[in-house]
């Protein structure tokens, strides 16, 4: 299964202006443009818990595209779940991807945040990388990785200046 993970960060490579975690209050409009270009063609697309308690006001349900939000307690979200379409689990990163692979699923949209991405790096799952870098210093948030001590390797496929102020996207793959 081919995982490719998207990501958005100031220049200091924070992914939240602090403690605010809405990130549409400081991203380009290029950038979310390209985000939700990304989302229309992806129809499985994975988060985590906090990714989607910050997002969960502008997910769009529809059938054909499953969302799954990945939480240490799913029976939290049992009211909110709606099959094929929103589900929560606890699923390691691994036997995730193995049964979203015996359904018949060839690709993965990985959302974040940075726990879930740590976990998806640390197992050598992630194949590809877009990085918004949005021209902006924040100081203080999170990181586009948690929790995880790693050592990963990316090659620079694309960079393209995609506004006027300098916000930059970049494409890797892993190496």
């Amino acid at each position: 299964m081919k995982v490719t993970m998207v990501m958005l960060s100031s220049i200091d490579g924070k992914t939240t202006q602090g403690n605010n975690k809405n990130v549409y209050s400081w991203s380009s409009p290029e950038d979310q443009k390209h985000f939700f270009s990304l989302i229309k063609k992806y129809n499985l697309i994975v988060m985590g818990r906090l990714t989607y308690e910050a997002s969960s006001s502008v997910i769009k349900l529809e059938k054909g595209k499953l969302r799954i939000v990945l939480t240490h307690n799913p029976r939290k979200y049992l009211k909110r779940s709606v099959p094929g379409q929103l589900e929560f689990s606890d699923e390691n990163p691994k036997k995730l991807i193995k049964r979203l692979s015996d359904l018949g699923y060839k690709k993965i949209l990985l959302v974040g945040g940075a726990t879930i991405n740590g976990l998806f790096l640390k197992n050598n799952l992630v194949n590809e990388l877009y990085l918004t870098i949005e021209p902006k210093i924040f100081g203080i948030g999170k990181n586009i990785v948690e929790g995880q001590l790693l050592n990963k390797s990316f090659r620079l496929i694309t960079i393209k200046k995609i506004n006027k102020t300098g916000t930059l996207l970049l494409k890797y793959e892993y190496v």
